[in-house]
């Protein structure tokens, strides 16, 4: 389960976006995993429990928006939603595609907050 180790760089990511910010404590991270990543969305979030306890985003919540394949065709020139294991243009149905995402797992943004309880504004990777 390589998640957990995924989890445990986001975690260190997220704590670096905290101190560059002056952020005593983390609310929620928001992250986009494709489903070409590599990661599973709900093992990463099993994960997380673990991996946040004891660091600034002991208390934060983790939402994971799972994004689409997207490819390009390189006959029609159209983009379209594709499916993991059927990488072809929707229009046309070529298979000469480029990808354009499915594949990444990002920081999209994190909520923090400060010492004095006062919410900073979201901070977006």
């Amino acid at each position: 389960m390589h998640e957990l180790s995924v989890c445990q760089a986001l975690i260190a990511q997220v704590e670096a976006v905290a101190v560059q910010h002056g952020a005593t404590a983390v609310r929620s991270i928001r992250i986009c995993v494709g489903p070409l990543s590599g990661v599973d969305p709900d093992l990463l979030q099993r994960s997380y429990p673990l991996v946040r306890a004891g660091t600034v985003a002991d208390a934060a919540v983790l939402v994971i928006e799972r994004l689409p394949i997207r490819v390009r065709c390189e006959r029609c020139g159209l983009e379209s939603e594709a499916t993991p294991n059927r990488l072809i243009c929707t229009h046309c149905g070529d298979w000469h595609t480029r990808l354009l995402s499915g594949d990444e797992m990002l920081l999209a943004s994190v909520e923090l907050e400060a010492n004095d309880n006062r919410h900073v504004p979201t901070v977006w990777a």
